[in-house]
């Protein structure tokens, strides 16, 4: 049985440290929202866990039907109702919306027998979990390689200048493909896409 790895089939998950522009089509995820500091709010940690259990669930069902794959990386979309907050990293004031790509062969009803087994040895799901489509549409991208917290002056770098030279405004929440494993990665090999919505000015 062959094992789809979308990181390498699918070219919006690859990237270079160069900024490009891309039509992302739409593409169904596990979501799930929140809110707070993701190094220390609890809803963050159970997001996480709730994501990846139903994912590992998704892609075991998915086997079953003899269509293997590699379940895809985690993403977040990531604002703040105060965008200054956002430029600033207050990061208990952001508002996040973390999600793991679902390949169209699953089913709400795959989904739901995955979020029951999760469950198992969970808990309580979450009230915003769900599977969903998201249209992002043109966006700019590029690869960030380096601490999180280092992200700030590529960022400004994109909106900036990179955006209105382009003739380009923002379309959507800043959002982040982590294309590494920050337990088992040192801080400055930390590979993340970085993606912004974007439209004519």
């Amino acid at each position: 049985m062959n094992k789809i790895d979308f990181r390498r089939t699918l070219p919006h998950y690859q990237a270079t440290k160069a900024t490009e522009l891309l039509d992302i089509p739409t593409m169904r995820f596990v979501m799930v929202d929140g809110s707070g500091n993701p190094n220390t709010a609890p809803a963050y940690q159970t997001a996480i866990q709730w994501l990846y259990s139903t994912s590992y669930a998704l892609k075991f069902a998915a086997k079953a039907l003899g269509q293997d794959y590699v379940v895809p990386p985690l993403e977040g979309l990531w604002w703040a109702d105060d965008p200054a907050d956002f430029v600033a990293r207050h990061k208990d004031n952001w508002r996040w919306t973390m999600m793991i790509m679902a390949p169209d062969v699953l089913t709400e009803t795959m989904f739901e027998a995955a979020t029951a087994k999760a469950g198992t040895k969970l808990g309580d799901r979450p009230d915003t979990l769900r599977l969903a489509r998201y249209d992002e549409g043109q966006c700019l991208q590029l690869l960030h390689v380096g601490s999180y917290d280092d992200e700030a002056p590529v960022l400004a770098q994109l909106h900036d200048v990179e955006m209105p030279a382009r003739g380009l405004t923002f379309n959507g929440h800043h959002h982040e493909i982590y294309l590494s494993d920050a337990r088992r990665t040192v801080p400055a090999k930390l590979k993340t896409i970085l993606r912004q919505p974007v439209r004519p000015r």
